[in-house]
């Protein structure tokens, strides 16, 4: 249930009432004096934010050298009576030059009046956003002398839009793009793939208002060549890759994808995933793994491995962790490392590489030697189970996916700013011994 002020309050220290307004006519015009008296004379304020005195709640904080306090008669929220205050408060400092004490309530009571009549109606607050507030209530308050001097926030355009929308927060016309990849590969120890693919999605974040129809543009090869038909074209030259397997978002028009072979929707409110898609061919690589393992005899072993980045030199994958495996019988482990941090991990038996940042074009090295417990018992032939490996790398995809151009219907006088973004993972990422 929201707050359902029945009142509030803004007293000074001493209790005396600098404003009020009352919400709702369920309380007396004299709660205050109950506050005052229960509270403010016994010494209790700092015990606890929220009292009961007969049948009303009083939730209170101090604001510098100012107390509000909220009445309520009925059972309320009070995170979210808190929260208003907290809000309420932003909003004044907003309007009054970053101060707000006894002095800036006496300096505005216009102003706060009219501001306390627009952020709580009935006791149910409503829209304490100052961007929004800014753009129908442009009276400017009294600032002290020792506030900031900065002028006030720009207003937003288009105000009826955003005040009675769910999207006051930020400006309309913005599309969030995010091409997630996640790529899967399974290499010999000699560095020849024995298996790869990359499975991608494209997760969108949408603020346009009504029903705008978006057109998607790929460097997909059927894409391509379907569009250089349509406008009598000839193919542009670039990379173009060839998508296996897509699912689409039921927003999505196949039937004008069919023909076109163009991505055509109205997008959904918020976020959602408007594609999914696998490719098999052409895959890039982030990194490739070398490992060189050597058993000498029944109690050593030496360990020696390199890690190449294949993209470009300005790029960088963060969090790379690559397990090594090693034997059960492993007693003790020395490690020299160019990159990163390493360390034995008995739990899962393998020798855990970290490093945070790897740039590209980059081959950091660790090489370890390894003593095994001997035994007695005839020892066990090695499985030798793959090194794994887990990255994540910005702006770069796997695939070669790359968006070409995101469109709004044109008769709709939409002004968008595209934001996209490319991030490939590790996903099965595994290279045998």
């Amino acid at each position: 249930m929201p707050v359902a002020a029945s009142a509030i309050y803004f007293l000074n220290l001493r209790g005396d009432v600098l404003i009020n307004r009352l919400y709702r006519d369920d309380v007396g015009g004299n709660m205050v004096d109950a506050f005052r008296m229960h509270i403010m004379q016994t010494k209790e304020l700092g015990t606890c934010p929220v009292r009961q005195i007969g049948g009303c709640s009083f939730f209170y904080m101090r604001i510098s050298n100012v107390y509000i306090v909220i009445v309520v008669s009925s059972n309320a929220n009070v995170a979210c009576a808190f929260k208003f205050v907290v809000e309420a408060v932003a909003l004044f400092k907003s309007y009054f030059g970053g101060a707000f004490d006894e002095d800036a309530i006496r300096n505005n009571f216009v102003l706060i009046y009219e501001l306390l009549d627009e952020i709580m109606d009935f006791g149910y607050p409503q829209n304490l956003s100052p961007e929004i507030l800014k753009l129908y209530i442009t009276q400017e308050g009294v600032r002290s002398p020792f506030s900031s001097k900065q002028p006030l926030d720009k207003p937003v355009p288009n105000a009826t839009l955003q005040v009675t929308g769910a999207v006051g927060w930020r400006r309309e016309g913005l599309v969030f793009l995010d091409i997630v990849e996640s790529v899967n590969l399974l290499m010999s120890s000699k560095g020849s793939v024995l298996r790869c693919d990359v499975t991608g999605k494209i997760l969108m974040k949408c603020f346009l208002s009504g029903m705008p129809d978006l057109k998607l543009g790929l460097n997909d090869k059927i894409g391509l060549e379907k569009e250089s038909q349509l406008k009598n074209r000839p193919t542009k030259s670039g990379k173009t890759i060839e998508l296996d397997d897509v699912t689409f978002h039921q927003c999505v028009n196949l039937t004008r994808f069919n023909s076109e072979k163009t991505v055509s929707f109205v997008p959904p409110d918020g976020e959602f995933e408007l594609m999914k898609y696998r490719i098999t061919e052409g895959v890039n690589l982030p990194f490739r793994v070398l490992p060189t393992i050597k058993e000498l005899g029944r109690t050593r072993m030496e360990v020696n491995v390199k890690v190449k980045s294949v993209f470009g030199a300005k790029m960088f994958a963060l969090g790379v962790v690559i397990k090594i495996p090693v034997p059960k019988q492993t007693a003790k482990t020395s490690f020299q490392v160019t990159s990163g941090r390493a360390k034995y991990n008995a739990s899962i038996d393998c020798l855990v590489w970290k490093i945070r940042k790897f740039p590209g074009q980059t081959e950091p090295t660790l090489s370890a030697e390894i003593e095994l417990i001997s035994t007695i018992a005839e020892k066990k032939s090695w499985t030798r189970p793959p090194i794994q490996m887990e990255f994540q790398v910005p702006m770069f995809t796997a695939s070669g996916l790359r968006v070409r151009f995101l469109k709004v219907w044109e008769k709709s006088g939409y002004n968008t700013v595209e934001w996209v973004r490319y991030i490939t993972k590790a996903g099965s990422y595994e290279v045998r011994c």
